[in-house]
């Protein structure tokens, strides 16, 4: 197993560290390829990553994955929609569940859903024109995308309630019409249930009923934004990690980006990254990554915990009570 380790910008420098120490307390035989892609890169050598950079994350299994800052300038390359491409990781998953003990915008801690999103297409597409005096984007929703995505959800579905959310705005959108179509036929052959509602309907059913939900699925800006809505009903973005799955390769990142405002303070919190180290150990079929879960709990209670969820705990300090728990319990 090669796990591409890279850091990125602002707090990925902080948490990675922390999650591959998590990682490393396991002691899977696990070699590491460290890489350094990002803005601060580009800002040095006019490059946020190279061809070269994409063959040496090709020749490994997974990626995991800090964060990255991102500028307007035309001749920055997004490295994250690079990878994504490159390695055809076309679906975004993003669990929603609350920690126990951690209570998000709402107060409430019964919901547990997953955020199935297409990560290859739609708004995304890269194929757009910068001008003066107009702008466009090309949003692109093909049959294929539309299926292997619905395919994803629709198994997912099939291993939790058996119940699929089509989140669309094919009202407005006259494309998201394909998107839907597929999805529903989708759902039907896999004998799923399935309703289907409009992307804005959504964001507020999400507030008021995240407990309706099971497995959502969308289109790629959709996906974006809605997961990131989800993570103040967990209570921090430093909360939520996601996975990025393609047919061969496996990309993890938090969802939280790279924080430029408290990057340096070492009081950014860890556990999004961390988690992403859990959803890397299930995909390899590691099952000792409950372990994790188990850990995340017990410093919940303890209150080793880092400013945003009201502790006073650095990056670091919590970080090494999970990597100790974990080494503890396994002996």
């Amino acid at each position: 197993m090669k796990l591409a380790v890279i850091e990125g910008d602002g707090i990925g420098r902080e948490v990675i560290p922390v999650a591959v120490k998590v990682l490393d307390a396991f002691g899977l035989e696990i070699e590491k390829v460290p890489l350094e892609l990002g803005y601060a890169r580009w800002e040095r050598t006019g490059a946020a990553m190279s061809d070269q950079d994409i063959e040496t994350i090709k020749g490994c299994d997974a990626v995991l994955f800090g964060a990255v800052t991102t500028v307007p300038d035309p001749s920055y390359k997004s490295v994250l929609l690079t990878i994504r491409k490159e390695l055809d990781l076309y679906a975004n998953i993003r669990p929603v569940k609350p920690l126990p003990g951690v209570t998000g915008v709402t107060g409430r801690s019964d919901f547990d859903f997953i955020i199935v999103r297409e990560n290859t297409e739609g708004l995304y597409s890269g194929i757009e024109e910068i001008g003066p005096d107009l702008s466009w984007t090309k949003r692109v929703v093909t049959r294929k995308g539309s299926e292997r995505i619905a395919e994803y959800a629709c198994k997912l579905a099939k291993k939790r309630k058996n119940n699929l959310t089509i989140v669309h705005k094919s009202n407005v959108l006259k494309s998201d019409k394909l998107f839907l179509d597929v999805c529903r036929q989708t759902a039907s052959a896999h004998g799923v249930e399935y309703s289907d509602i409009l992307v804005d309907s959504m964001a507020y059913s999400l507030m008021m009923h995240p407990e309706r939900y099971d497995v959502v699925v969308t289109t790629n800006l959709f996906g974006d934004i809605l997961s990131d809505m989800c993570a103040s009903l967990v209570g921090s973005l430093g909360l939520v990690p996601s996975a990025n799955i393609g047919e061969k390769y496996a990309f993890f990142e938090p969802v939280h980006g790279s924080a430029p405002d408290i990057a340096g303070k070492g009081i950014s919190n860890p556990l999004a990254a961390i988690l992403c180290v859990k959803m890397l150990m299930e995909w390899m079929g590691q099952s000792r990554s409950l372990l994790i879960d188990e850990a995340i709990v017990d410093v919940l209670q303890k209150k080793i915990i880092t400013p945003d969820l009201g502790g006073t705990a650095s990056t670091t300090e919590v970080g090494n009570a999970i990597e100790k728990y974990i080494r503890d319990a396994l002996g």
